[in-house]
This record gives C-alpha cells, sequence and structure tokens, in this order.
C-alpha cells in the first residue's frame, strides 16, 4: 500500500486523476472502474478539462461504476446513471456503450447483480479502480460486516451511509435502503486501485484502512493485501496516522519516492 499525503485537497485531487490520466496513456484500452459522490467531482472535473486540452481520451477505455440503487432508473435525477453522464459521460469522448452501471430498475436486482459481476468477469476484471472512502470505512457500499471476498450483490445501507447520501435528495426518506455494489472480492481483483479521501471526516476511517487491522468492521483495509493500492490523502484526511513520519520520509508532500 503506498500512501501519498498531499499539503491540500486540491493536490490530492490532482493526484488521483494524474494516475487516471497516466493509466489511460498507458493503457488506452484500459477497463476503469468508476465512484460517484462528492469527493469525485473534482477528479472527473480535472479529466474533463484534460480531455479538452488534448491530454486523455477514453476512446478505447471502457468501465464499470462501483454501485447503483435498487429501484431507480437510469433516467431519476439521483441515480448514478444520471451522475456519470453529468460528471463525466457526457463531456469525454467514451465509445457508445463502453461505459456500464449496474441497472437498479432491474425486475430482478439479484440476478442484475450476479450479470454485472459476470460482465466485468468478461471485460477481465478492473485495470484501475478509483475509490471513495465512507466515513464508516466502507467502499463502494459495501458496508461494515460486509465478506472480504463479497462479489457484486445486493447490500443495505446503514443508517449512517443514507443520511451521508440524503443531501442529493429533496427528501431524505427517499434515500433508497439497497443498492448493487460490486464486492470487496470484485475490488481487489483490480489491477491497480486508487483510493481518494480528504477532510476531517476521513480522519479516523482512513487510520483504521491504513493503519488498523484487516476487519470487516473497515472493508476498505482489505486494500491491504492488494499489491498495487494507491492511498491519496490531504493533511486533514491523514491527521489519525501514527506512522506518519514515515509516510512523509518515502513520499514528502505525496511526491514518489524519496529513497
Amino acid at each position: 500500500m503506498k500512501v501519498l499525503i498531499h499539503p491540500t485537497p486540491e493536490l490530492a485531487v490532482a493526484r488521483a486523476a494524474g494516475l487516471i490520466a497516466a493509466r489511460l496513456e498507458a493503457q488506452p484500452a484500459t477497463v476503469l472502474g468508476l465512484a460517484t459522490g462528492g469527493t469525485m467531482e473534482a477528479v472527473y472535473a480535472r479529466l474533463i478539462a484534460a480531455h479538452r486540452a488534448g491530454g486523455v481520451s477514453f476512446a478505447r477505455a471502457r468501465s464499470f461504476n462501483l454501485d447503483e440503487y435498487v429501484e431507480l432508473s437510469p433516467d431519476h435525477p439521483r441515480s448514478y446513471w444520471r451522475y456519470m453522464r453529468e460528471q463525466l459521460f457526457d463531456h469525454v469522448d467514451f465509445a457508445p456503450g463502453a461505459t456500464h452501471l449496474p441497472r437498479g430498475d432491474a425486475a430482478d436486482p439479484e440476478a442484475e447483480a450476479e450479470a454485472y459481476e459476470q460482465a466485468i468477469r468478461e471485460a477481465g476484471d478492473i485495470g484501475l479502480q478509483l475509490l471513495g472512502l465512507g466515513a464508516n470505512g466502507h467502499i463502494g457500499f459495501n458496508e461494515p460486516t460486509s465478506s472480504l471476498a463479497s462479489l457484486t450483490r445486493i447490500k443495505t445501507l446503514t443508517r449512517s451511509t443514507r443520511e451521508a447520501n440524503a443531501r442529493y435528495f429533496d427528501d431524505p426518506a427517499e434515500v433508497p435502503r439497497l443498492a448493487i455494489t460490486m464486492g470487496i472480492g470484485t475490488i481487489l481483483r483490480a489491477d491497480q486501485i486508487v483510493l481518494l479521501a480528504y477532510g476531517s471526516a476521513k480522519a479516523e476511517a482512513a487510520a483504521a484502512m491504513i493503519e488498523g487491522p484487516l476487519s470487516a468492521s473497515c472493508p476498505a483495509s482489505a486494500l491491504q493485501m492488494h499489491r498495487k493500492a494507491v492511498i491519496v490523502l490531504d493533511q486533514a484526511a491523514a491527521s489519525g496516522l501514527k506512522l506518519r513520519d514515515y509516510y512523509d520520509e518515502v513520499h514528502p508532500e505525496g511526491r514518489e519516492a524519496a529513497i
């Protein structure tokens, strides 16, 4: 696990976007695993700007998103289908049919989850997986107590997750209780993982993920087992780390290895 601690959230966002751009440059036909939420909006804005400047192309890439709310159609204003169109897909050059999310409004959500898992496998698994970090340590919608070997499936969201996402809904009661999500095992099959977290609200979860025990109580701690996981933080999100001096010595201000 590589821990890159940047002086500001803006620099952390720039590093995360830069890692995605570098992957696309080195492997244009890569399969991207994409995430949603407020943390990712600035990342996608940077990628759009880089694309418009001629520095990034998605033309040969494919993507699979982490999750979608059960019962929400792709056209629902709070669906992740809509989020991805507005935040990224409508502004870059993905080929038609190259972007994938689960159908939250599928007649049989469990069958949809199984089909989505199979589609990821048939694509050769994820090349680079982008992740955010929930305040309770969740990645995707893998809430605490999720199996660390889990595959794409239906998950019941915790009250804290629903409350955190309520700001995106007109009525907090409208936040769905269920979601289709890639499993932790699915995520760990990715060749490369980039997790971005910033702000003091993520400090406790970041410390548990990086330095805590490997435990289903913090699903993100499973990233300790991944060979190419890069954790990108700002100062506030890194404030709970006990081994901070070591991370700063190896990667001063989030730069590549100094020794």
